[in-house]
């Protein structure tokens, strides 16, 4: 079987207008970090986009202490009805510069655009919608007559979906009343970066959203500080766990939405044409990295030659290429690091006596 060939169709870098610095967003401006800068590089040609500041224990304090200050003088005071302006304020500011912002989460995470473009950036864009909608109601939530915000919300987000974490994070603190210190993942802080000059736009009151860029010290010193209220993290079961013990015994508050996979089990009266699409969006969606990802497949036995075989044929038809083109399905590995990694788990697999296959 042959497939049609597509010509190249790259999404044009000229709609991204980036800084060749970027300091960190604490009270409504940018400024340098004093920690050691870093590089965010784009994972598919390891270029340089842009040095990106990092933040030290003084930056996290800084910047927590502008999100109190802003708690307590303007935002825990300010109606639902105003809050939610400015959250739909934001909504539009990402619908006008959903092409900007979705080059920038391509360039920076090695996610297809045609994901960022029509996937990422237009659900962050409802995501401000919706909790600009949910700000002045706040009595029909289900938490009871007058619920109160809990202050400064402390957050630290992953590589995988940059910009969408960001929003799912953001969006429903602020529509509670609360403000936000918030750490984007060290390999893709770009788009949170930009994002920090759509809240310039929408004229967000200083020190609401706070956004310091680092490595894993300066997620910890947010974990850990005293006047962070509410401690939010989506990563590894690991880490997770060492915030966990890091947080009992104070009176933070705590979520937490720890690495997890999923399995799809496919029998022999499945339409199994729909189980095959519906397995291989399950395991290259979003590059298979999603919590739900469909690591492990379970056939029933009187049809597995006829799935794998499908499945083989469906394989062959994605196209591996530049993030950045129109037509490609799967784009680069965020790091070399994750990339070392699922190299690392591939050859455990083939010692433990699985077949590798590739199309």
């Amino acid at each position: 079987m042959s497939f049609l060939e597509y010509a190249p169709a790259p999404e044009s870098r000229s709609v991204l207008h980036l800084r060749d610095e970027y300091g960190l967003f604490i009270d409504g401006e940018f400024r340098p970090g004093s920690g050691e800068s870093f590089a965010t590089i784009s994972p598919a040609d390891e270029s340089h986009i842009a040095t990106v500041a990092a933040a030290s224990d003084a930056d996290v304090d800084a910047a927590v202490a502008a999100a109190r200050r802003a708690y307590d003088r303007t935002w825990s005071r300010m109606s639902g009805r105003d809050r939610g302006k400015y959250l739909f304020r934001i909504a539009r500011l990402v619908q006008e510069r959903a092409r900007e912002l979705a080059v920038a989460e391509s360039l920076d995470n090695g996610k297809p655009i045609k994901e960022s473009r029509d996937v990422d950036v237009p659900l962050v864009a409802a995501w401000f919608f919706y909790y600009a909608g949910w700000a002045d109601k706040l009595d029909h939530a289900g938490y009871g007559a007058n619920p109160r915000a809990l202050g400064v919300a402390g957050q630290v987000i992953p590589w995988n979906f940059p910009l969408l974490m960001l929003a799912w994070k953001v969006a429903p603190a602020l529509a509670a009343g609360n403000t936000v210190v918030i750490k984007p993942a060290e390999t893709t802080p770009l788009s949170a970066l930009v994002f920090a000059e759509i809240l310039q736009q929408a004229d967000l009151p200083p020190g609401v959203v706070n956004i310091v860029t680092g490595a894993g010290a300066t997620g910890a010193a947010i974990v850990r500080h005293p006047d962070v209220d509410k401690v939010a993290f989506t990563g590894s079961t690991g880490v997770g766990r060492e915030i966990a013990k890091a947080v009992a015994g104070t009176p933070k508050k705590l979520t937490l939405e720890l690495g997890g996979k999923a399995a799809n089990i496919v029998f022999e009266d499945a339409p199994i044409d729909q189980a095959i699409e519906g397995i291989v969006n399950g395991i290259f969606f979003n590059q298979g990295h999603v919590c739900c990802a469909g690591s492990r497949l379970l056939v029933q036995e009187s049809i597995h030659d006829d799935v794998v075989d499908r499945l083989k044929t469906r394989l062959s038809t994605l196209r591996l290429g530049d993030p950045l083109d129109k037509n490609t399905d799967i784009g680069a590995i965020n790091s070399a690091e994750q990339l070392q990694r699922i190299r690392e788990l591939s050859r455990i697999g083939e010692d433990e006596g699985a077949e590798r296959w590739s199309a």
